[in-house]
């Protein structure tokens, strides 16, 4: 069992002002430490980053969290915008950084690991640059990595993560003891929306202690179900990778008689993977996302649809994410709530009980016999490594943690909002944390949009 983070939390910095104006801070190290000297950015006197020298990010600037408002809508939450600053809090040849993932693969986290890494030594120049193998355990019970350049030199073209994961293994006053023994002072975590509270509650430790150490979390979920932020990285590589599954389904479908290509994608608690897919296609005729629940039988049910279709065009494709319809599964497996080492709920596979309950229904109710075609591409779609997009999306991200973590921030997360980095104050950890409610798949989150 884990040790549960300080009693006394820190107060959440909000400042107010006129018409309505909420600005949603994010904590700094002189919130606790007294008198820290600054440093000139040595970004000015960096040839290769001169022009940056034109480009500080204003203290005063601030990013709204809505943009969309009426004349008379006070003017709302704002977020601080992320980006270097004239002022570092750090000597380059001070900083002693770490890097550790947790939770499940996702493309990109080779890409955010390399750009930190960049980041720090070529903007900075930091040399001290360690990754934490095998998640948050790894703090006390593995070895380091000595991460440069030259060893995550291409590293963006693989897919999964150099310094390994894992879910699971936290023990706040073991991770603390060991960031405060190793001598490490900025420590940036990579991992979903429970690794995010494990960092909360690493950053709420430091600062009891009064450690002069930066806690940094990149935001990391491939189901894109994390609130505020725009979209999270990876999210684009699986919608591509997932449209691929369907193009297959949809040929298996078009080339057999009475055929149904069924497809199941990542989704624990949102469809955003599912339904960006469905659309991009344009070739499935049903999606079932966890947001809207389905019936199988009946006049509107899942299976009269299936019939129609059927009837109507010979073949038809089928996407469902994997959090969809749990209902019915554990009703009709009648399971129990095991969960995984990271404390999220085990999901039935509602993919392989789907494809036995419409075999079953057409070969009992029906006089219509069909071919069905299962295609399950999960695995293959964590493992890839990121395309195009996601990789200038990571080194974005990336660069943006280092900033941040120089110019004194510490306890946020980085992430876009309205297509702008900003940093966002990671959410105050619940009052026991323990290592099996560390989770990485969402416990909050939105909802898709569908135009």
């Amino acid at each position: 069992m884990g040790s549960s983070p300080a009693t006394v939390l820190s107060q959440p910095k909000v400042v107010t002002g006129d018409h309505g104006y909420v600005l949603e801070d994010v904590p700094h190290l002189t919130d606790y430490i007294q008198h820290l000297p600054t440093y000139p950015n040595p970004l000015q006197d960096n040839p290769a980053y001169a022009v940056v020298k034109q480009y500080f990010v204003d203290m005063d600037d601030t990013i709204a969290q809505k943009i969309v408002v009426h004349v008379d809508s006070p003017r709302g939450t704002h977020f601080r915008r992320a980006g270097p600053r004239q002022k570092v809090y750090f000597k380059s040849d001070d900083v002693h950084a770490c890097i550790v993932t947790c939770g499940g693969l996702c493309p990109g986290l080779n890409t955010v690991i390399r750009e930190i890494v960049g980041s720090l030594h070529d903007m900075y120049g930091v040399t001290r640059i360690e990754g934490i193998e095998g998640g948050y355990r790894g703090f006390y019970s593995r070895n380091t990595i000595p991460l440069t350049p030259k060893a995550v030199n291409g590293i963006h073209k693989w897919g999964g993560t150099i310094i390994g994961t894992s879910r699971g293994g936290y023990d706040n006053k073991k991770i603390v003891n060991s960031i405060e023994d190793r001598g490490i002072n900025q420590v940036y975590i990579i991992g979903g929306d429970g690794t995010q509270k494990g960092a909360s509650a690493i950053y709420e430790e430091v600062r009891r202690r009064g450690l002069h150490v930066a806690v940094v979390g990149i935001p990391k979920t491939i189901d894109n179900d994390i609130p505020v932020i725009d979209q999270s990285f990876g999210f684009d590589t699986a919608v591509e990778e997932a449209q691929r599954a369907i193009d297959a389904a949809h040929v298996e479908a078009l080339s057999n008689e009475n055929c149904i290509g069924l497809v199941k994608l990542m989704g624990r608690n949102s469809g955003f993977i599912a339904m960006h897919a469905t659309l991009a296609s344009r070739d499935v005729d049903c999606c079932l996302i966890p947001e809207s629940s389905f019936y199988l039988e009946g006049p509107g049910g899942l299976f009269d649809y299936i019939e129609k279709r059927i009837k109507e065009n010979g073949h038809m494709v089928i996407v469902v994410a994997e959090g969809a319809g749990q209902d019915l599964v554990a009703e009709s497996l009648r399971t129990n709530d095991d969960k995984d080492a990271s404390g999220n709920k085990l999901l039935n596979d509602v993919g392989l009980w789907l494809s036995q309950k419409i075999k079953d229904h057409f070969k009992t109710q029906t006089e219509m016999e069909i071919n069905l075609k299962y295609i399950d591409p999960t695995y293959m779609i964590r493992a890839v490594p990121s395309n195009a997009s996601d990789n200038v999306y990571c080194t974005l991200l990336a660069q943006s943690a280092v900033h941040g973590a120089m110019a004194g921030y510490t306890g946020f997360t980085v992430g876009p909002v309205h297509d702008i980095i900003e940093s966002i104050m990671d959410e105050a950890p619940p009052t026991q944390l323990l290592d099996d409610q560390v989770v990485d798949n969402g416990l909050v989150t939105k909802e898709p949009v569908v135009c």
